[in-house]
């Protein structure tokens, strides 16, 4: 019951960071295997159908409060989708302490780009830029391999890319939720192939309820912070999360 409970609980919150900011889904695979001593297979599998819940709910309210650019987001989640099978194969090969330095390393400096870069006309008026399709297609690639390989999510490194590129940062938010549907969707099935989910079903169930209530909610809310300060929070938490996990591996 104490293990039941602390998965509602961290859902709960998890999912409600989520759902305003995007980020904080690699907390997911930190409490499986380090709290609760999960293999990687059995918290990557459970981490990534929260991750499926999150990205539909979350796309779904932003799409509704207008802060979603389909084009963008259909772009860089065909190359995510592809990036995504790519990045659970390469989860047998490759040392997952070096995919994770990589990873908090970009992590790292996307903070510090979004921080130290002034707004431009785009930003303010709440435009983005339009890359090409081979770039969005290529973006979404090889972040989608990276988040699938390492348990990420998505979010937390598409996110401040986008706000590098230019992407107003609440489109970035709706944009990361929705590609990590077609990174979560492969990834789903390749981690369940390696663990078996019928001793899971009670775990899986609670959490992702718990998950969904607080993704949703946390969706629903994000009118509420200025798109100022969402931008630099999401760029302070970015650096401290990318410096902490960087020194403590």
């Amino acid at each position: 019951m104490v293990t039941y409970l602390i998965i509602i609980v961290a859902n709960l919150l998890i999912g409600g960071m989520i759902g305003l900011t995007g980020i904080a889904g690699f907390l997911l695979p930190i409490l499986y295997t380090g709290f609760l001593g999960m293999p990687t297979a059995q918290a990557l599998a459970l981490s990534f159908f929260a991750f499926l819940i999150s990205g539909v709910l979350g796309a779904w309210n932003y799409h509704k409060a207008g802060s979603l650019d389909l084009r963008l987001a259909v772009m860089i989640s065909a190359g995510s989708l592809i990036g995504a099978v790519i990045g659970v194969r390469l989860n047998l090969l490759i040392d997952e302490v070096i995919v994770k330095r990589i990873l908090y390393t970009v992590v790292l400096l996307s903070g510090l780009s979004i921080l130290l870069r002034k707004e431009n006309a785009s930003e303010s008026s709440g435009r983005s830029r339009a890359p090409s399709v081979p770039v969005l297609i290529l973006f979404g690639l090889v972040t989608g391999a990276v988040c699938a390989l390492s348990g990420a999510g998505g979010p937390i490194l598409v996110m401040p890319l986008l706000v590098v590129m230019g992407v107003p940062v609440r489109t970035a938010v709706g944009v990361a939720l929705f590609d990590s549907i077609f990174i979560a969707i492969p990834s789903c099935i390749g981690y369940s192939l390696q663990c078996d989910m019928a001793s899971l079903a009670g775990v899986l169930a609670v959490s992702l309820i718990s998950h969904g209530i607080g993704v949703f909610a946390g969706s629903l809310n994000t009118s509420l912070i200025r798109p100022d300060l969402l931008k630099k929070g999401m760029a302070v938490f970015s650096i401290l999360i990318a410096i902490v996990k960087l020194i403590t591996g």
